[in-house]
């Protein structure tokens, strides 16, 4: 699943009238670099949820996407502005979705980049085998989020931890595995027929309190895409 039904506050005026994973990012829209890492670690079902001018991205990308050099990827889409007229935070909009969903899959934004992450059906296979019900990559905190967000142990357990205290050395990418079952306690029935807006941190903080949650770093190039200037800044450095 690629997260993309966000508003992109942040990014204004440049969301005014472009979605955030369709801004241009190194002479592609934003959300095509996770599409296609996806795509290259066979993960060729993808499922996108839309809402601020989400009519834009099914115009573009349409029900299939052929890349040079990738097999064809078969687009789904949780049209959640249309069905409700506004984004269903994270959480909200994954359990929209679960009903079109494996009983383990991928989660990504749309609007991070970070295109050294290979996408390996070793790790969700060894995922499935675990008894986590999500398994989180963490990269060290940026100086935008200097206080972090969560620990992580030597067993691989990511901690929860209070913003800025010793050990919440690590942010949360937005990539991770997730089972079904993770969102079975939720308080929401799969498919989210009344379209209920639903934190994913408070979730993980509770289940990471519960020892359910497994993690690993990412070391690789890594970008929140959050603001103008930080767009900018990759464009820069890939010109």
């Amino acid at each position: 699943m690629v997260l993309a039904a966000g508003r992109g506050e942040r990014m204004r005026p440049l969301t005014d009238q472009t979605p955030k994973p369709l801004l241009p990012v190194r002479g592609q829209p934003l959300m095509l670099w996770p599409m296609q890492a996806l795509a290259r670690g066979g993960f060729v079902q993808q499922l996108v949820n839309t809402a601020w001018l989400g009519e834009q991205i099914p115009a573009l990308l349409g029900d299939q996407a052929h890349w040079t050099g990738l097999p064809d990827v078969h687009i789904r889409y949780s049209h959640e502005g249309r069905d409700f007229g506004r984004a269903l935070e994270t959480a909200g909009g994954i359990v929209r979705a679960l009903p079109q969903l494996d009983e383990v899959f991928w989660v990504v934004a749309g609007d991070v980049f970070a295109p050294d992450f290979v996408f390996k059906p070793e790790a969700l296979q060894r995922f499935a085998a675990s008894d986590a019900r999500a398994h989180l990559w963490l990269v060290p905190n940026p100086a935008h989020n200097t206080g972090g967000d969560f620990g992580l142990s030597a067993a691989r357990q990511v901690l929860n931890l209070p913003k800025g205290s010793p050990g919440c050395a690590f942010t949360f990418s937005t990539i991770a595995l997730y089972k079904k079952t993770f969102f079975a306690g939720c308080g929401l029935p799969p498919g989210n027929p009344d379209g209920v807006a639903l934190a994913l941190a408070p979730l993980l903080r509770a289940a990471m309190d519960r020892g359910q949650v497994s993690g690993e770093v990412y070391a690789g190039d890594w970008t929140d895409v959050g603001t103008p200037h930080r767009l900018a800044q990759l464009n820069d450095s890939g010109a």
